[in-house]
C-alpha cells in the first residue's frame, strides 16, 4: 500500500502541492486528474523521491520515502515501481527487445536466455509479439507507449506509475493502452497511479479518481465534465 500523507511542495512563490493526501491499495488504480501544468508530474516524482518536498511524507508498504534513511532504502522502494514516462523515454539506438531488456541487463544477473524469455513473455502481455526487432523510429506513438509499459514491467514491479499514458493517441490506440492498464491490474494485480488530463482515460481506469487543482487534491465521487471544469 502507498500512503501519500499531507505532501506539500512549492517553487519559490508558486504552490504546486498543498497538503496532498491519498492512498493506493492492493490491485487498485488511483487516477490523479487535472489540466496540464497543475503539478501532476511533480506529484509522481515526489512520491518516488525524485523530487524533494517541503512537508509531509510518502509511505511504501510501511517504509518512508522522505525520511532520511540513506540511498539504499530508496533503491529498494524504486525496485517495486515501474514508471511509464509521458514521452516514453525509449532509446532510439535500441530495438524493442533491447529497450525492454534494459532494466534486466542493468539490475539483474539473469542469463541471456532468461532475459530473452522474460522479454518474449512481456511482448505477449503488451500485444507486440514479433515486433522485437523494430526500432522506435519504425513504431507509431501508440506502439512506443506499449513498449514503454513493457519496459516498466521488466523487473516485475508491484506498482506501475503512468504519466499521461494516452496523451496524443488516436482513439483505437488509446483504448488499447487503457485496456492494458486494466488487464495488468486484474490479471497481474498491479496497483498503480495514473496522472492524466484525459477525462475518458480517468473514467475508464480509475478505481479512485482525484482532482488536482491549484495545489489541492479532492476525491471525485462522480467523474464527469462538470466536476472537471469546476
Amino acid at each position: 500500500m502507498i500512503e501519500v500523507k499531507k505532501v506539500s511542495k512549492r517553487f519559490e512563490s508558486l504552490v504546486v502541492l498543498n497538503n496532498v493526501s491519498f492512498t493506493v491499495r492492493e490491485a487498485q488504480i488511483v487516477v490523479v486528474l487535472g489540466p496540464s501544468g497543475t503539478g501532476k508530474t511533480v506529484l509522481l516524482k515526489s512520491i518516488i523521491g525524485l523530487q524533494n518536498i517541503d512537508a509531509g511524507d510518502v509511505i511504501f508498504d510501511g517504509i518512508s520515502v522522505h525520511k532520511n534513511q540513506g540511498n539504499q532504502h530508496l533503491y529498494d522502494i524504486r525496485r517495486k515501481i515501474g514508471f511509464v514516462f509521458q514521452g516514453t523515454a525509449l532509446f532510439d539506438s535500441m530495438n524493442v527487445s533491447d529497450n525492454i531488456a534494459l532494466p534486466l541487463n542493468e539490475h539483474t544477473h539473469l542469463k541471456k536466455q532468461e532475459i530473452r524469455k522474460r522479454v518474449v513473455d512481456i511482448l505477449s502481455i503488451i500485444g507486440l509479439e514479433g515486433k522485437e526487432h523494430l526500432y522506435p523510429m519504425s513504431l507509431s506513438g501508440g506502439m512506443k507507449r506499449l513498449v514503454a509499459v513493457g519496459r516498466a514491467l521488466a523487473l516485475d514491479p508491484i506498482y506501475l506509475f503512468y504519466d499521461e499514458p494516452t496523451t496524443g493517441l488516436d482513439p483505437i490506440m488509446r483504448d488499447r493502452v487503457v485496456r492494458l492498464i486494466i488487464d495488468l491490474k486484474i490479471q497481474y494485480g498491479k496497483s498503480g497511479i495514473v496522472v492524466t488530463h484525459d477525462l475518458d482515460t480517468a473514467q475508464a481506469v480509475g478505481d479512485d479518481v482525484y482532482m488536482l487543482k491549484q495545489g489541492r487534491i479532492s476525491k471525485l465521487q462522480h467523474v464527469g465534465k462538470e466536476e472537471y471544469n469546476a
